[in-house]
């Protein structure tokens, strides 16, 4: 196999007239930045929001590392699919073959399900913050998920949700505006702290999964296939996932430094919805719950309806089923069924009687960040694969960061099951 087209990006990059590479770069932006956005969601709003509440300032320093982290990962799969012009699926099963694609679709699935059950209690948490009951909510808004996707035209609905949640770049203002000590805001950016307990790895894992969440790799990379980007456009596609890396991790790191100046400060944990709301009072005032809510329902709405996409095109794309919007139910059974149940899978859990939303949040972010490495590994082996990517592998620096990030979560991963095991022994 040779890559689809073997012109070197970056002198192309250079001959174009600036205001041509500018309009190229517009017409670039998409898959990094929606990918990015979307993993702002519920699971990641939650996520940052207890970092912030319950440590502080102590998981900064995580959010700068992983900035540079999720880079790499976003612009590895944006090259692999502007190289080979095929989705991560498809390379996983020709490199590995059957049992491994199904092991690592096994695994995609899981975390978009667990994603999904996340997404679900976002939407069930910002409308109780209305007086809305999640057994109303939920059901109506995994309806209009299912048809927004299936009988209408997703690409402007997805940027109604684009819009809704950008409200959390109020949290910006609201870090201002709380006066936090900017010094140990710095210090904590630039030195890494850690506390020696399991809910402190807990919820490291968890930033990492909600960070750099496993599904945004066949997102990037499925988009980048079908928007029929070749080599030589990619150095736009990097400009798209560097933007929407770092864009998001400048708004997780304000969540973080927001609610560690308001919350912590305060001793308020985030046990709640509306306890996580609190963080926007400087800014918004008597009108904080309605903000939050409002961001924490259109991200998860956004969300809601780009993980099950994704797991049905991934694992359609895997075994070479149908796959595609534009087909029935009798012509792309295996599509429609995953779409489905994903959906299904998210809603349901979330009814549950007295289900934990908060918490949900968080935990389907810890399985993301366990079932990162596998993925990613994945990845690392197929795009350091001459064969597929001709002259478009790794270079060593992309290879050290992307193997130190797989292997520091394994072994954060590792102390969080021995810290649990010692604790539920009574050693810890």
């Amino acid at each position: 196999m040779t890559p689809q087209n073997d012109i070197e990006t970056q002198p192309a990059a250079q001959r174009t007239p600036w205001y041509k590479r500018l309009g190229l770069v517009i017409t670039a932006m998409g898959p990094g930045i929606i990918a990015a956005s979307a993993g702002n969601d519920a699971g990641g709003i939650s996520t940052y929001s207890t970092d912030g509440a319950t440590f502080g300032y102590k998981t900064l320093w995580m959010i700068f590392l992983m900035t540079f982290s999720l880079i790499v990962v976003q612009e590895m799969a944006a090259r692999m699919g502007a190289v080979t012009g095929k989705g991560f699926a498809a390379l996983i099963r020709e490199k590995f073959g059957v049992k491994s694609t199904i092991f690592a679709m096994t695994t995609l699935l899981a975390s978009n399900a667990a994603t999904s059950v996340a997404e679900f209690a976002g939407i069930a948490a910002a409308f109780e913050l209305f007086g809305v009951s999640r057994y109303i909510s939920v059901p109506i808004a995994a309806i209009t998920v299912w048809l927004l996707v299936t009988r209408s035209s997703f690409k402007y609905v997805e940027k109604v949700f684009l819009v809704l949640s950008s409200v959390f770049v109020t949290y910006i203002i609201a870090a201002f505006m709380a006066k936090p000590n900017w010094g140990e805001v710095i210090h904590a950016t630039v030195v890494p702290q850690f506390e020696p307990n399991v809910n402190f790895v807990l919820l490291v894992v968890a930033t990492v999964g909600t960070t750099i969440a496993p599904w945004m790799q066949f997102f990037v990379q499925s988009n980048i296939v079908d928007k029929g980007t070749s080599v030589k456009n990619l150095f736009y596609q990097r400009v798209d996932v560097i933007t929407g890396a770092i864009s998001a991790n400048i708004v997780a790191w304000f969540i973080i430094v927001a609610t560690g100046a308001t919350l912590y400060k305060n001793g308020i944990l985030v046990s709640s919805a509306e306890a996580a709301a609190k963080a926007l009072t400087p800014v918004a005032g008597k009108y904080a719950t309605i903000l939050f809510a409002v961001g924490l329902a259109g991200a998860s709405l956004l969300a809601a309806c780009v993980l099950p996409l994704t797991a049905a095109y991934a694992v359609t794309e895997a075994f070479g089923w149908e796959r595609g919007l534009d087909h029935s139910f009798s012509e792309a059974p295996a599509f429609n069924i995953i779409f489905t149940f994903v959906i299904l899978f998210g809603a349901a859990l979330v009814l549950v009687p007295k289900a934990p939303l908060i918490t949900i949040m968080v935990m389907s972010q810890a399985i993301n960040g366990v079932l990162l490495p596998i993925l990613m590994i994945f990845q690392i082996l197929i795009i350091n694969d001459k064969r597929i990517m001709g002259k478009y592998t790794n270079k060593k620096l992309t290879n050290i960061l992307a193997w130190i990030t797989a292997l520091v979560v394994i072994a954060l991963t590792i102390v969080l099951l021995v810290g649990s095991v010692l604790q539920k022994m009574g050693i810890l």
